[in-house]
């Protein structure tokens, strides 16, 4: 079966991004200069999960309200729009939802819509301005203004295997102090955007005993040569993670605790363990790391890329790199890639253009090669038709 889970991503509006239609691999990868826009992109998505995981206020109030969110430009753009077309199980379908800014930094959902079909199975919503016009399951809850109806229809056993999976999209940016502190215990279910519940992640996994802390202790002394493995630790009410690594002049290796690794190995342990806590019980859809390669040598890094790759088979991934010596794989395929620029204050996402998709199948050039000599810039052929507000619901 396929990891991909989010098949297409297509934006209007959303923070610098004017409009976007592309298309996700089971590992994509954002590449592109610092403050081109690839972490907007990934801030779209993310900005679903907030939504439908706490609220939609939730989601506006964290991004500094919908001001912050709705693309700034002269022509005042009102409505923010994103629908993710994606697959799931036997069936395939979108949910789509368009967001109208209101004055004094009000917002009402204007439209929205749910639609899948497959496995012998069809069903969709759709609800204009707080009202349900349409839903194939009856009776059905009401619907308001300010809440995405996802979260009710959520009650209904048809669509709760789409919030779910929609909710269980986990997205990245590790905080090395956060690995390194004592750590609060949880469920361990989904680790969280900046480790700060990663101990808890690795307990849970340890008592699945499936191999899985194995193969990413295996990859950690690949990326930390000397580290020799981890494990969780109970410190009174905290959790910690305990390391075995070699010591000059000793035979065989000590015991550190988290508060003694270095920023680049306990980055590369949360990348690792971001990508395998998929499981029966952490059905984890879709991981989205910033900068992976962040605080490690070009060489770890390229081994680290060597684990997101092995673990695409069984979860999508999406990345955002400026990385040119993680990218020195011919592995990476223009399917993989998508390219990021700004032009005057707006972000521009897509397929790289032909020219680098030629070097990359011929294996002329790798993508790092590319990157490092900038040939790696969306196709503009993308960009002559944007994407319609009726596209979002087509």
């Amino acid at each position: 079966m396929s990891p991909v889970f989010i098949r297409k991503v297509t934006l209007r509006h959303f923070k610098s991004i004017e409009t976007c239609a592309v298309e996700l691999a089971p590992l994509s990868i954002l590449v592109g200069a610092n403050g081109s826009g690839k972490s907007n992109f990934v801030d779209a998505l993310c900005f679903v999960r907030d939504a439908l995981r706490e609220s939609l206020d939730y989601a506006f109030r964290h991004r500094g309200g919908i001001v912050e969110v709705r693309r700034r430009s002269g022509g005042h753009p009102t409505h923010i729009g994103i629908r993710l077309d994606f697959v799931l199980g036997e069936c395939a379908g979108h949910y789509a939802f368009e967001i109208k800014a209101l004055r004094n930094g009000g917002y009402e959902v204007r439209r929205e819509q749910c639609r899948f079909t497959g496995d012998g199975t069809s069903h969709d919503f759709n609800v204009e301005s707080g009202v349900v016009t349409h839903c194939s399951v009856t009776p059905h809850p009401v619907a308001v203004k300010d809440r995405l109806y996802l979260v009710n229809a959520s009650g209904l056993p048809q669509f709760r295997a789409v919030y779910d999976a929609l909710k269980m999209m986990g997205f990245y940016n590790l905080n090395p102090n956060l690995l390194r502190d004592l750590q609060e215990p949880d469920e361990g279910i989904l680790l969280e955007k900046y480790g700060g519940n990663l101990a808890s992640v690795i307990a849970r996994i340890e008592r699945t005993g499936d191999g899985r802390l194995q193969r990413v202790s295996e990859y950690l002394t690949r990326v930390a040569p000397g580290v020799h493995g981890f494990k969780f630790k109970a410190i009174g009410p905290k959790h910690s993670l305990e390391f075995r690594q070699d010591v000059e002049g000793q035979a065989h290796p000590w015991n550190f605790w988290s508060s003694n690794m270095s920023d680049g190995t306990l980055r590369a342990l949360g990348v690792l363990m971001a990508v395998f806590q998929r499981d029966r019980d952490a059905r984890v859809s879709l991981v989205a790391i910033e900068e992976p390669e962040a605080a490690l040598h070009p060489a770890a890094a390229r081994v680290l890329l060597d684990s997101l790759i092995e673990s695409s088979a069984h979860v999508q991934i999406l990345l955002t790199s400026h990385s040119a010596d993680m990218l020195d794989r011919d592995e990476v395929q223009a399917g993989n890639l998508l390219a990021v620029d700004n032009v005057k204050g707006v972000t521009r996402i897509g397929a790289v253009d032909d020219s680098a998709r030629e070097a990359l199948r011929q294996n002329l050039l790798t993508a790092g090669e590319l990157l490092r000599q900038g040939q790696l810039a969306p196709d503009p052929k993308l960009f002559k038709n944007p994407v319609s507000q009726t596209e979002l619901f087509a």
